[in-house]
Parts: structure tokens; sequence; C-alpha cells
């Protein structure tokens, strides 16, 4: 029972960075400038561009 939970948790965990989910990001990066999604998600503006870079190097 203990490992169900852990392993959720590290799925839940390795899909989001600063709190934020990658595919709902992928998709309103496309339409959103970096400041809107910054104010969206409750990042800076630097937080936004790393999560762009990371989302190109993978």
């Amino acid at each position: 029972m203990h490992s169900s939970d852990k392993n959720e948790h590290a799925n839940l965990s390795s899909k989001q960075v600063f709190g934020v989910d990658f595919h709902d990001f992928i998709v309103k990066q496309e339409d959103s400038s970096s400041f809107e999604l910054a104010s969206e998600y409750g990042l800076s503006l630097g937080e936004v561009r790393k999560l762009k870079k990371q989302l190109f190097r993978s």
C-alpha cells in the first residue's frame, strides 16, 4: 500500500516543475506571451523562461 502511494506521488511530481503541469503549459505557451503565462501560473518571468528552455531540451 505504501509503495503505491509513493509511486503515484513520484509520477505526479515528475510531470510538474515549479508546480506547473507540462502538458497544460505546452498548450498555453503557443497562444500566450511569457507575461501571461507567468501571471496565470504564479511564476516569475525567469521561471517561465526556464520552463521553456526545459521543454526544448527534451
